[in-house]
């Protein structure tokens, strides 16, 4: 992921959770325009810093690294309880999502 995408990262994940880069710097323990200085491309955070992020966002490293995920936090949910499905169940919730996902309607 190229700092453009972090910074990226971060200003989305921060606005689905509805907070300001200030509220957020401030929570993080960081001065009132860190998070603004990487979502703007001034900086980078350190990896302690990065850990920090995460757990504010409520999010693994690895969900923040999935640019591909909306939605992490309600993604490992998912996931979380579809390891609880017997074999039957995963393949009625696969045929869902998959008529879901090609805009199929039942």
């Amino acid at each position: 992921m190229y700092d453009n995408n972090f910074a990226l990262r971060i200003s989305k994940l921060r606005t689905q959770k509805g907070v300001s880069a200030r509220d957020m710097s401030l929570s993080i323990g960081q001065n009132a325009g860190y998070i603004n200085n990487i979502e703007t491309g001034k900086a980078l955070p350190s990896m302690t810093s990065f850990f920090y992020i995460c757990e504010y966002l409520d999010i693994t490293p690895q969900e923040f690294f999935d640019a591909d995920a909306e939605q992490p936090k309600e993604l490992s949910k998912l996931i979380s309880d579809l390891k609880k499905l017997n074999k039957k169940q995963l393949e009625n919730i696969a045929d869902i999502v998959n008529d879901l996902a090609n805009g199929n309607r039942r």
